[in-house]
């Protein structure tokens, strides 16, 4: 917290400085700043929690909004940048469904003159500059808190997701975490694809065909929502882990359920500081940080009943 308190003091005197520097400068422009955002998806309190914070501070600024939801479809998302260009965006705040596929909707926008910055998720292309929480950090301090719980013994599994980067991120953190136990084994691997309804069905195969399975990581808290209710349809004893800090997640950890630790990431921080870091650009800044790692925490019993996003 103590890092993140700095980097965003950082930005904050950034843009304080841009905007001192640059204001008399800054060109005339018809109308009020307009921003676009596009989501991978917006049926996750996460990412509504993060719309909530972006239209806070764009009504402190008196800017317009425009957000659209890609439903991780990448062709969507493409096509629903092309119509905010139409719109005459000033800034695109970017969260892919894709890294890689969405390269070309990020050119389109630099072509156009347009500030692109990469939230939570960063895109292959030209960005200006990218935000998004450390997620292998995340994925170590969930497998960690596992394996300790654990008594560094037993076999585990994780319940993976789709292959953007910050999943990839923690999956190898996690990875990492377990290789410092020599007692625990990782019998299993499979994708959930972050969804409540299909990492149900993976836990419950997960469940069965491994009868000595003690634990088991979530990639994130709405994946871990199923994986909790299969646990609890099958009466066994095995320990459950994720990333987001998700409400229902901490619900369940306040709970006592099996669901026993999240590592909670900081939505609203991330679209804020992703702002601050366009606004810097957009009003003349020409050091810009290209990445700004935000911090993230354990929620577990000691301190889930205190937490929100």
């Amino acid at each position: 917290m103590k890092q993140f308190l700095k980097t965003a003091s950082i930005a904050a005197l950034t843009i304080a400085g841009a905007h001192a520097a640059t204001a008399q400068d800054a060109a005339p422009k018809d109308g009020p700043l307009k921003i676009g955002m596009t989501f991978q998806e917006m049926n996750n309190p996460y990412f509504v929690s993060m719309q909530e914070a972006l239209n806070e501070a764009a009504a402190q600024l008196g800017a317009e909004v425009v957000v659209t939801d890609a439903g991780h479809d990448v062709a969507k998302q493409i096509a629903d940048v092309e119509d905010m260009l139409q719109q005459d965006i000033d800034i695109l705040l970017l969260n892919p469904t894709d890294s890689a596929g969405v390269e070309s909707a990020v050119r389109m926008a630099k072509d156009r003159g347009v500030i692109v910055v990469a939230v939570d998720a960063n895109a292959s292309g030209p960005v200006d500059s990218f935000v998004g929480s450390k997620n292998r950090d995340a994925g170590y301090q969930s497998c960690s808190y596992l394996a300790d719980a654990l008594g560094g013994q037993g076999e585990v599994a994780i319940l993976d997701g789709i292959p953007v980067v910050p999943i990839l991120e923690r999956v190898e953190g996690c990875k990492a975490a377990l290789d410092e136990h020599e007692g625990i084994t990782l019998v299993d691997t499979q994708n959930g694809r972050q969804d409540r309804s299909v990492a149900l069905g993976v836990v419950e195969n997960m469940i069965q065909s491994h009868p000595d399975l003690a634990g088991i990581f979530s990639v994130n808290d709405g994946g871990a929502m199923g994986a909790l209710a299969a646990i609890q349809g099958s009466g066994r004893d095995i320990k459950l882990t994720s990333v987001d800090g998700a409400p229902e997640a901490v619900k369940a950890i306040a709970d006592g359920t099996a669901f026993i630790q999240t590592t909670a990431q900081f939505p609203r921080d991330q679209v804020r500081v992703g702002l601050g870091m366009a606004l810097a650009q957009y009003w003349g800044a020409r050091v810009v940080p290209t990445e700004v790692p935000i911090d993230v925490r354990t929620v577990d019993a000691e301190n889930a009943a205190d937490f929100s996003w």
